[in-house]
């Protein structure tokens, strides 16, 4: 199992595509959500949406990018 990256969202939105992957019945995982909350700057960090990379074609299918 190796994981790989779906996209790049801002927080909100990369916590709803993982809670649709998931009910889609693919394991996903929002990477660097809590990235620099301290010095104010996490809405300029975007979170990574990660799949194993079997689910990755289904995963982007789901989210609407290639």
């Amino acid at each position: 199992m190796a994981l790989v990256e779906v996209g790049r969202y801002d927080r909100n939105l990369a916590s709803i595509l993982v809670a649709r992957l998931e009910s889609e019945g693919i394991a996903a995982l929002a990477f660097d959500g809590g990235a620099s909350i301290a010095d104010g700057s996490w809405l300029l960090i975007p979170v990574r949406v990660m799949v194993d990379e079997l689910d990755l074609a289904e995963a982007r299918a789901i989210v609407g990018t290639a």
